[in-house]
């Protein structure tokens, strides 16, 4: 498989196979190898070209389009078991979209949300759905900046997307602190290592989830690992990973104000709903549990 999704990625390569990483040169976005800023175990290994070709492979994981063309050139003609993860949520016209892998009888799609699997048209594909699962960072919350943080990759490039325009009707009585890859282009805080980011928002009183139309995102099950109380758009899958004692979880902006506001005056209420997101978290998007789904999924799909 290739590194695509970096978090993902982190939490899957901990599972009892061996993980082939197609590298190149460069490390451009086809040949990135393993994760530089995340601490991926031994069993993840970089392979060249040729390397590629001559190992032993059980089953294929492609993560974009482009990949299926990609997987012949590094591997040949070879029909290996092939397994499309779609991270994602449809962008565009939903009515018209068909997914990539659709009425295809080689593959099967595992999206990682039911939202995601309730949204794409994959037509006679064989679909199944594995949640999230992440490493979990353990308990580091202080609170002890009466700050929200928000965790979005590319705020310029994806907007309305990840809410980026709502940013600065919610960056009011509280400040907001932007992390993540292009941040910097608005004020924020670029790409840090994944452990850094997690202490620096444990420091923050409360998380900020703006994110209009995207997957779940990972930083926000990493936060609640954290013991991060939560306030976010109600979109997507959000509703139910995220209960009532866990956070604020509203489509109305003066509501999602009011809960930055209330966290950011009360750190011991604060305290208490990052408690209750922390084992929400943990029951529903643990470890253990994604890997054992993807166990059951590999054996299936490299049976055949």
């Amino acid at each position: 498989m290739w590194h695509v999704h970096g978090s993902y990625q982190t939490a899957l390569v901990h599972g009892q196979h061996e993980y082939l990483l197609p590298v190149l040169p460069d490390r451009g976005p086809d040949g990135r190898g393993r994760a530089q800023t995340w601490d991926w175990p031994a069993n993840a290994v970089e392979v060249t070209p040729e390397e590629a070709a001559a190992a032993d492979v059980d089953v294929l994981v492609v993560q974009r389009p482009h990949e299926l063309e990609l997987a012949e050139r590094w591997l040949g003609r070879r029909r290996l078991p092939t397994i499309y993860l779609e991270h994602s949520s449809p962008q565009g016209r939903i009515a018209e979209m068909r997914h990539p892998g659709a009425d295809r009888d080689d593959l099967t799609v595992v999206h990682v949300t039911h939202f995601n699997a309730l949204f794409w048209d994959t037509g006679s594909t064989a679909t199944r759905v594995i949640e999230h699962g992440i490493v979990d960072p353990g308990y580091r919350y202080t609170g002890e900046l009466p700050r929200a943080a928000v965790a979005i990759n590319e705020p310029v490039r994806r907007g309305r997307v990840t809410g980026t325009d709502l940013l600065p009707r919610l960056n009011g009585e509280v400040p907001l602190d932007v992390f993540g890859m292009g941040a910097d282009e608005i004020g924020g805080i670029d790409d840090v290592p994944q452990g850094r980011l997690h202490d620096e928002l444990a420091r923050r009183r409360v998380y900020l989830h703006p994110i209009r139309w995207t997957s779940l995102g990972l930083t926000l099950l990493e936060a609640m690992h954290l013991g991060m109380p939560v306030v976010a758009l109600a979109t997507t899958e959000v509703a139910e990973a995220v209960p009532p004692p866990a956070g604020v979880v509203s489509n109305r902006v003066d509501e999602l104000r009011r809960g930055l506001r209330e966290f950011a005056a009360d750190p011991e209420r604060a305290r208490e709903c990052g408690r209750a997101a922390r084992e929400a978290a943990r029951e529903r998007y643990g470890l253990d549990r994604l890997l054992a789904d993807w166990d059951q999924v590999f054996e299936e799909v490299a049976g055949r």
